[in-house]
């Protein structure tokens, strides 16, 4: 069976959040994708009204052939989504779990 492309997975899974933000969200949006380190984020840089908006609400490496989610604030989990993809959850991991408590997710410890 063909190795899966995880850098295109990755990509696709940050541009499918951007677009699914408010249109407000969406036009402070930024995707950063650094392919020579495999660093993927998506970036909220802006302003709303008089309060300043600057987050980053997805950030995923890919380290060793795995990925590791470093920091997922979505809704349905990026992790559910890869693994529908077709990504085994033993090449996923939740880097925003500490380590003791990896053993415990149906997830790669590292």
């Amino acid at each position: 069976m063909e190795k899966l492309n995880y850098r295109e997975l990755v990509k696709k899974v940050i541009e499918q959040h951007a677009r699914e933000r408010s249109e407000a969200d969406v036009n402070n949006a930024q995707i950063v994708f650094d392919t020579e380190r495999d660093r993927y984020l998506l970036l909220y840089v802006g302003w709303r009204d008089e309060e300043r908006l600057h987050g980053c609400p997805i950030h995923i490496d890919i380290q060793d052939g795995k990925i590791w989610i470093q920091r997922d604030f979505t809704e349905e989990g990026i992790a559910n989504q890869l693994t529908e993809m077709g990504v085994p959850k033993t090449d996923i991991v939740l880097g925003f779990r500490s380590p003791y408590v990896r053993q415990f997710t149906e997830f790669a410890v590292s």
